[in-house]
């Protein structure tokens, strides 16, 4: 288990705390918000689809190497230790969700849940946020994808089956690591890859269309575990696949950093040199159709092994868990009468 962390300095604030030693140990401190829209529109060609959902700001998982981090720095929280405790909890979602549905402006495109922080942390076991949304999208009908690393989600087996055999319905699992051990240094309190793949099978036996999604990809540290995650998602039923190379925008950098020294430090050399012969040098490329891949031969071989392992698998190959460039015409259509959220 890593220690706690303090957050980097906040470039949106124009003071900050810098602690003396070891920062304190941080507890999960829920902060209520009752939003003023739920629908985010993307425009990003990085992401493959147009509407995301994200019930949560914040993520309790503590992956050190989620990109998502920065933006909870234009909540005057920090990226680090605020990130993964400070969690905020969009109470009314559902509420506006619906209110989107019925505007005649709606016309029914898929939606991504858990574009930025995982819709199935442990505090949705309480909220129930995710559910109440996919409990609306079952009944105007409409297209829902997601991608999580939480076993929370097997709650709601019954609604995602309903919601495949409705309308169009698609989940990913993120599974970056064979290994537990491995996960648990890295992504300290994500539930373990072992009861992933488990939830993978769930979901495919219950007859929801499921895939892994095998990001980031770390190099010197996870890359040699794709043709294991591939195998037994496909055991598991899965049907699709994709990978991302490691992101670390910004302050993501520091905290991913600090973890991988302190959890894995016989490692942490060697990573941090391939990351930065995968960037050309840099620890980043921020750039739209660089963000997400590679380049140099190492990168190649990345590409060939997983690509080898896709073709003998039989498995689909995918630009993002949520891409709708393929869709075929909504199946969206609107209650005739009102609907009771509670």
């Amino acid at each position: 288990m890593p220690r706690s962390v303090q957050n980097p300095p906040n470039r949106f604030s124009s003071t900050e705390i810098d602690y003396e030693g070891e920062a304190p140990l941080a507890e999960l401190t829920p902060i209520e918000e009752r939003a003023k829209s739920i629908l985010s529109e993307n425009d990003s060609p990085d992401v493959g689809f147009r509407w995301s959902i994200n019930p949560y700001r914040g993520c309790y998982h503590g992956c050190a190497y989620c990109y998502a981090r920065p933006s909870h720095q234009y909540l005057g929280y920090g990226a680090g230790t605020d990130f993964d405790r400070k969690i905020v909890v969009k109470i009314n979602a559902p509420e506006l969700l619906r209110e989107a549905f019925d505007r005649p402006s709606w016309t029914g495109e898929t939606i991504a849940i858990s574009g930025n922080t995982d819709c199935y942390q442990p505090l949705e076991a309480k909220y129930r946020l995710t559910r109440a949304l996919l409990e609306l999208c079952l009944a105007y009908k409409n297209p829902v994808g997601l991608i999580t690393k939480g076993s929370v989600i097997r709650r709601d087996l019954d609604v995602l089956a309903a919601l495949a055999r409705t309308t169009r319905c698609r989940v990913t699992m993120s599974i970056a690591f064979a290994s537990d051990d491995d996960a648990r240094a890295i992504e300290p309190w994500a539930s373990p890859p072992s009861k992933r793949f488990e939830t993978l099978k769930m979901l495919a036996d219950a007859g929801v269309p499921c895939g892994v999604s095998l990001a980031p990809v770390i190099p010197g540290l996870n890359d040699s575990q794709m043709p294991e995650i591939l195998e037994r998602a496909k055991e598991c039923g899965a049907s699709h696949a994709f990978i991302v190379l490691l992101r670390l925008p910004s302050e993501v950098l520091p905290v991913f950093d600090e973890r991988l020294a302190q959890a894995l430090p016989m490692r942490h050399a060697k990573v941090m040199n391939a990351i930065r012969e995968m960037r050309g040098g840099r620890m980043y490329e921020s750039d739209f159709g660089r963000r997400q891949v590679g380049r140099g031969e190492r990168w190649k071989m990345i590409e060939q092994l997983f690509e080898t392992h896709l073709r003998r698998l039989g498995l689909d190959r995918r630009s993002t868990a949520m891409d709708t460039s393929e869709d075929p015409p909504t199946t969206f259509e609107r209650p005739k009468k009102q609907l009771t959220l509670f």
